[in-house]
């Protein structure tokens, strides 16, 4: 059966090499599931989503924003399937001058805000590599610290893929990332409030979307808009997560 874990299982020692792709919110896994026709299989310890790219065996889960979720759930993803290779798949924000929204984040190196440890991806399909992205529980909206993550290669700010890249290195489990630009620090459209207007889950907070709409009627345009930026950046970083995973070699 396609859909249970024995298939998931066995697929690996069969010589199918197996793709996990890793989202923060469902908005970033829907188009993945569209575009791959992924089916829900809910294991002991989470849900995931399986399917297949050229015929090989994927995977996708949701982790939730920020950095303590991926960690708890990409664990128990490799504790639950057997996976060759992570693919982190979303959005992210930039901090470059001028840059087109849904402009594709492929980075050279990951660093952990918190530690200031690097990650270097392993390249994956077409795309070249560029600059820095910068993972943090916290939204950086300080000029000056900015200009200084600016003046370091950071191109780009997200809250969960260095803790995922730790989790593969420690597994010997190669990973890339693709994500694409949904907000620029630039324009100031994404502050504490806006952020709380989600669930850690990554779902709409129903409740705080009303109440800031009560608080700042004017913004509605606004916060259409942005949420507009960010199904057009999920949409392409999931064309451009498939396309380079479809391009690698079988049983990488």
């Amino acid at each position: 059966m396609p859909g249970s874990v024995g298939w998931m299982d066995t697929s690996s020692e069969q010589g199918a090499g197996r793709t996990a792709f890793v989202c923060a919110m469902p908005m970033e896994l829907a188009p993945l599931k569209r575009k791959l026709g992924l089916q829900r299989t809910a294991l002991p310890s989470m849900e995931v989503f399986e399917g297949a790219v050229r015929g090989r065996p994927v995977v996708a889960v949701v982790t939730g924003i920020g950095t303590a979720r991926a960690e708890r759930q990409v664990t128990r993803l490799f504790e639950a399937v057997t996976i060759d290779r992570v693919v982190v798949v979303g959005i992210a924000g930039s901090i470059e001058e001028g840059i087109a929204i849904g402009a594709p984040v492929v980075p050279d190196v990951v660093v952990d805000g918190a530690s200031g440890t690097e990650y270097r991806p392993e390249r994956l399909g077409s795309e070249d590599r560029r600059g820095k992205l910068w993972t943090s529980d916290d939204l950086i909206t300080d000029d000056e610290v900015i200009a200084g993550l600016r003046g370091d290669g950071v191109v780009a700010l997200d809250m969960e893929t260095a803790t995922v890249a730790a989790l593969c290195e420690q597994r010997h489990t190669p990973w890339s990332v693709f994500r694409c630009v949904s907000d620029r620090t630039s324009d100031g459209s994404v502050n504490e409030e806006v952020l709380g207007l989600s669930r850690p889950d990554g779902t709409p907070d129903t409740k705080a979307v009303v109440a800031h709409l009560a608080k700042h009627p004017a913004s509605i345009r606004a916060l259409a808009r942005m949420a507009g930026d960010a199904r057009l950046a999920c949409r392409v970083a999931a064309e451009r997560a498939v396309e380079a995973v479809s391009l690698s070699p079988p049983g990488r």
